[in-house]
């Protein structure tokens, strides 16, 4: 694989620093990869209660070249503002809140339009993560079609479409 530009800024996604301000001054630093395992987590635990890592299919997604940069920055925006707005709330980023100021976070983020539609994206691609066809990357072991009592769509895909 040639190591290009675009490669080494796709690749940087999930290690990449989201800074996070509390006014004009610096509060701390955090990685997309780390909030987003464990909002997904709160959106719908019974995920890694089933085995499948939801944040590893989020890493995949995220260094596809079919999706889009513009969805990619959203992703990370959207990380940035839940961030933001529990730092504005409790002074600590969204990782480091108990569960119980995470879920009132996320009730009130819900209610706005961007917490709407970050939200919506996110669960998603937990859906799919879980629902999916291993090949894709998520729902190992067929874990999340097991739970349902699905079998999968005949014949199963030899190689991911994305």
């Amino acid at each position: 694989m040639t190591f290009s530009r675009r490669n080494f800024l796709a690749a940087g996604f999930f290690s990449s620093a989201v800074v996070l301000m509390d006014g004009c001054s610096l509060f701390g630093i955090t990685t997309p990869i780390d909030t987003i395992r464990v909002l997904e987590k709160d959106l719908f635990s019974k995920a890694g209660a089933l085995g499948i890592e939801t944040g590893d299919y989020m890493h995949i997604i995220m260094h596809h070249s079919r999706i889009s940069h513009a969805d990619k920055t959203y992703i990370k925006n959207g990380v940035k503002w839940l961030n933001e707005v529990a730092i504005k709330k409790h002074k600590k980023s969204y990782t480091k809140l108990s569960i119980t100021q995470r879920e009132e976070l996320l009730k009130e983020v819900v209610q706005t339009e961007w917490g709407d539609s970050f939200l919506y994206t996110i669960m998603g691609y937990l859906f799919e993560a879980m629902l999916g066809d291993p090949i894709y990357g998520g729902n190992n072991r067929e874990a999340g079609w097991k739970w349902l009592a699905f079998e999968g769509g005949r014949p199963r895909p030899k190689e991911p479409f994305l």
